[in-house]
């Protein structure tokens, strides 16, 4: 896949993000598209994990997209 400047933008915020990866809701918010999410997804140049969380109400589930390794080595390359 090749990847265009958005792409590899996305890919170095969740290379900053850390282990616990970003929130789709603060991805969109940066200003990706689902669409340039799942196609990182199926490149395997990032994950998505969904997490059940509790904030004082209600459950909620999240989705949480985190960098693979692939990724990182295209961000090298």
């Amino acid at each position: 896949m090749a990847l265009s400047w958005t792409h590899r933008r996305a890919l170095e915020v969740l290379a900053k993000a850390g282990p616990r990866g970003v929130t789709e809701a603060l991805m969109l918010a940066h200003g990706f598209a689902a669409d340039l999410l799942a196609d990182l997804e199926i490149a395997g140049f990032a994950v998505v994990a969904t997490e059940t969380v509790r904030t004082g109400g209600p459950t909620t589930k999240v989705e949480r997209f985190r960098i693979t390794d692939a990724g990182r080595r295209t961000l090298e390359g």
